[in-house]
């Protein structure tokens, strides 16, 4: 699949969700934290795509990471703290939302 199709069909996924609701999915380690001023859909279609240097680079450069248990700690007290979302089977790509 071309990147333009996959980005496209990513694009149709992209959501908001609110950190309860992703509790069960950071239960089975499924979460990838994306840092603010990184593009969700570009990390979406490099991992999609298998583009592993890319990948390997963000996550080198700490802009692609696991939740640290601190970050989940003071997400589960802030229940209706809001997220970007894109799901990248198995995976689930989370962006923290600026506070409104």
């Amino acid at each position: 699949m071309a990147d333009t199709d996959l980005r496209a069909e990513l694009t149709e996924n992209l959501d908001e969700a609110e950190w309860e609701w992703l509790i069960p999915h950071a239960q089975r380690d499924a979460l990838i934290l994306v840092a603010v001023g990184l593009d969700i859909l570009d990390v979406g279609v490099a991992i999609a795509g298998d583009n592993v240097s890319q990948v390997e680079t963000w996550v080198d450069e700490a802009l692609i990471t696991k939740p640290s248990v601190t970050q989940i700690g003071e997400w589960n007290t802030q229940g209706a703290k809001q997220f970007k979302t894109l799901i990248v089977q198995p995976y689930v790509l989370i962006q923290e939302k600026a506070a409104a």
